[in-house]
């Protein structure tokens, strides 16, 4: 059939990403170059991690403690019901004063809230120990999805932050990723043709480097607003 309309463009990706960092750090090491193939998951870099590993060292050790209190307390509260149970043996057969079995039963108690307080420090110092290996984890720098490494922006050395610093001293990725599987042509229709383009209209492609290969495709989207400048619109 007869071609409708014929427009150039250029090919792009509708899936690309600068891969940062979800914290701020040094980088320690760099395992990507340009035109790396690259797995969803794949450890791109590495930062320094030694104040997140001092950080779970820090939490961990919380948490030890926490817990050697808690076996305490335990054996605490086991030898306050002994007790207890002995005071109410005792006032059953009128051997000890009133006063001793509310002793007992206030002291048996004030240990059991005492273990309830500890059972949730336990509880905090375990919620951050997690938290300390999800700050270790970050300092890995992962692929988030397949695709090629088109850039590489950082070094060994240089400080990276997924915020801009300013001055140009802080890197704000380590590379750029494309999705080769996302690729799309875009051109720039005449707003006097755009008319004759439809959703889901057949396409062929051909690129300046092959032009013996006919590629088939069709529309994607219209963008639904115009180039003012140039008087075109991008389909």
């Amino acid at each position: 059939a007869a071609s409708v309309l014929d427009a150039s463009g250029y090919i792009t990706a509708r899936r690309i990403a600068t891969v940062s960092s979800k914290i701020p750090g040094k980088v320690l090491e760099v395992m990507i170059e340009e035109g790396q193939r690259v797995t969803e998951g794949e450890i791109l870099a590495r930062l320094d991690p030694s104040d997140a590993s001092a950080q779970r060292a820090l939490s961990q050790s919380q948490l030890a403690s926490a817990q050697s209190q808690l076996a305490e307390a335990q054996a605490q509260l086991v030898l306050a019901d002994r007790n207890l149970a002995r005071q109410r043996e005792l006032a059953a057969k009128k051997l000890v004063a009133a006063s001793a079995l509310d002793a007992a039963v206030a002291d048996r108690d004030s240990r059991a809230a005492h273990l309830q307080s500890l059972q949730r420090q336990v509880k905090v110092a375990r919620d951050g120990v997690d938290i300390s290996e999800l700050g270790v984890d970050n300092t890995v720098i992962r692929a988030p999805f397949t695709g090629v490494i088109v850039a590489k922006a950082a070094q060994p050395g240089e400080m990276i932050s997924p915020i801009s610093g300013g001055g140009g001293s802080i890197r704000t990725g380590i590379g750029t990723l494309v999705d080769m599987d996302s690729l799309e042509v875009q051109v720039d229709v005449n707003e006097a043709y755009i008319g004759r383009v439809q959703p889901k209209m057949p396409v062929e492609a051909v690129l300046n480097a092959y032009p013996e290969w006919k590629i088939p495709a069709e529309v994607i989207a219209i963008v639904p607003t115009a180039d003012r400048s140039k008087a075109t619109v991008k389909v």
